[in-house]
């Protein structure tokens, strides 16, 4: 019987794709671009090579069928434009990042489950086979990259700890420690982080838990030691460093649809016709350029995520 192998919709052909030792090559990005002066402003700590438990991992084997349609965005720019509010509101966190205590570190799994553990993350990354994932990155604040995630996916996690038929959601929850990140000083934010999924979200093959980046393990302003990638929704649902992961049967409240939940409600998925209620959609800034392009559905994912809404209300399933 023949297979019919088809091609993911966001995948551009092998004579189109940047090549692996173009995009690979950061100082030759840099030079290229313009942006030797990224690397220097990287904090000391950021750009040092830090000794991980797990460092042996990487680089993970590449998976091929998750491309792009744009080069990656360089590791220095990324490195030093990131959404991480337990550090700080504003872009620069990198510096204060480095707060973040990555040993030890446990992540607990449990609720609806047959299976609960409480583990240390090194014997986690261990137990799945880890691979790089070449992923878009949408924000809600609508700017874009591109981003050499390893990791596994979700699914292997879940399949691992049996989940009963009456969990119909997971949910996500980061660490607490005001004092090792002092942004959780802050009252206005209902801390620690939440952020949730749906089962049948979390069984398809897209969502991923991402242990490294840049073929390294993961610095500490990506969400080190384990964060996740959800790329057709916008960024706030990635959550970042990952303590504890329940199987429940309530839909979970995250963080920011606590806050405002007009603006980020718990579907979040990228459709550039439904405007946040202060800006639009339509386009998003690539990091790496300024370019303003469109916005695609889904982030470009349609084709593997749209089954996943049909009968749902379309109105909330956007913000």
């Amino acid at each position: 019987m023949a297979v019919i192998h088809r091609r993911p919709s966001w995948a551009i052909s092998e004579a189109l794709a940047t090549p692996e030792d173009v995009f690979l090559n950061r100082r030759a990005i840099l030079a290229g671009m313009g942006l030797g002066l990224a690397a220097a402003a990287l904090p000391r700590r950021a750009r040092a090579e830090e000794k991980d438990p797990t460092a042996d991992l990487y680089p993970a084997r590449r998976n091929e069928a998750y491309k792009l349609d744009r080069p990656l965005t360089p590791e220095e720019v990324n490195a030093n434009y990131n959404n991480f509010y337990e550090y700080g509101s504003y872009k620069e966190i990198a510096a204060n990042a480095q707060q973040l205590q990555t040993r030890p570190w446990e992540v607990a799994i449990g609720g609806l489950v047959d299976k609960p553990m409480t583990i240390a993350i090194d014997d986690l990354i261990r137990k799945f086979p880890l691979e790089t994932r070449l992923y878009r990155h949408r924000c809600v604040e609508a700017w874009s990259m591109t981003i050499p995630w390893s990791g596994f996916p979700l699914k292997s996690l879940v399949a691992m700890v049996a989940p009963r038929s009456d969990a119909k959601f997971i949910r996500f929850e980061t660490f607490l420690d005001p004092k090792m990140a002092p942004g959780q000083n802050d009252f206005l934010y209902p801390w620690p982080y939440v952020e949730g999924v749906t089962i049948e979200e979390a069984a398809i093959d897209l969502p991923f838990l991402v242990t490294g980046a840049y073929d390294k393990p993961l610095a500490r302003q990506f969400g080190a030691p384990i964060r996740l990638a959800l790329p057709w929704k916008y960024g706030f649902k990635s959550i970042k460093s990952i303590r504890k992961i329940d199987f429940v049967a309530e839909q979970p409240l995250g963080l920011w649809e606590a806050i405002q939940p007009s603006e980020y409600g718990f579907w979040a998925n990228v459709n550039p016709e439904v405007p946040h209620p202060r800006w639009s959609q339509a386009r998003e800034r690539v990091l790496q350029t300024g370019e303003l392009v469109p916005t695609q559905l889904f982030n470009g994912y349609a084709a593997e995520v749209s089954h996943l809404y049909a009968g749902k209300d379309p109105a909330r399933l956007y913000m």
